[in-house]
């Protein structure tokens, strides 16, 4: 059973590789370092995990890291165990490597009429065959049962343009889903996939492969993923 001690954890924070390394977010208050090893090392080995706590109350906000001896095991555990339930909370699982070079551009889609089986690890495998799947959350009720919409976001709008061709009006568990840009926070009926919102995206890209990294970046999986944005 992976137990590392207090201070040999602390060096593996900063010594770790982060292509080797899972960001997981979305993490229940039940979840803790035990939990999350033996979820995980059934992907690979798994050399640290790491959940950053307060130092007051101990608790913690909710993602964590987990280091393998591999980048392979890393891959395959991001694509396997990403959107994965863990006391009824989907897992969002993206390479360390990956945050700073991840950024909102507003390639994000509304998908309806889901039926009450379908969930957020099935659509993020049926639509990460498009592209790069940043997030996918499911409007649920109080009682966890879903209420038959959601939301999808790609990394490019190359993904989302695909994904909208592809599966608009396509069944899902037997039910025609609808799936269309979604519309923007506090806009007056303004949806995502403008010009004007594509034009910035393409910048961005351009001034990320040029090493011109700016404080406007995103990382993908620290903020809760809105249903308007």
């Amino acid at each position: 059973m992976f137990a590392p001690h207090k201070s040999q954890e602390i060096s593996h924070i900063y010594e770790r590789n982060n292509e080797a390394t899972l960001y997981i977010a979305n993490l229940d208050a039940q979840v803790d370092e035990e939990i999350l090893c033996e979820l995980f090392m059934q992907c690979g080995n798994v050399k640290n995990v790491h959940i950053p706590r307060d130092k007051i109350n101990g608790f913690h906000a909710g993602y964590g890291f987990v280091e393998y001896e591999y980048e392979y095991e890393c891959e395959y555990a991001g694509k396997v165990l990403n959107m994965t339930k863990l006391f009824g909370k989907p897992l969002r699982c993206n390479k360390a490597s990956q945050d700073k070079r991840t950024f909102d551009v507003g390639a994000n889609l509304f998908i309806g009429n889901l039926d009450a089986e379908v969930d957020e690890k099935m659509l993020f495998d049926i639509f990460s065959s498009f592209g790069q799947v940043v997030t996918v959350r499911i409007i649920r009720n109080e009682d966890d049962t879903s209420k038959g919409h959601g939301f999808i976001s790609y990394d490019n709008f190359e993904s989302s343009d695909m994904a909208i061709e592809n599966m608009n009006n396509q069944f899902i568990c037997n039910k025609k889903v609808h799936i269309s840009y979604a519309f923007k926070k506090d806009s007056k009926g303004e949806r995502h996939g403008t010009a004007a919102e594509r034009f910035i995206a393409a910048n961005k890209a351009l001034n990320l492969y040029s090493g011109n990294e700016n404080s406007n970046h995103v990382m993908p999986y620290n903020s809760s993923s809105a249903e308007n944005t």
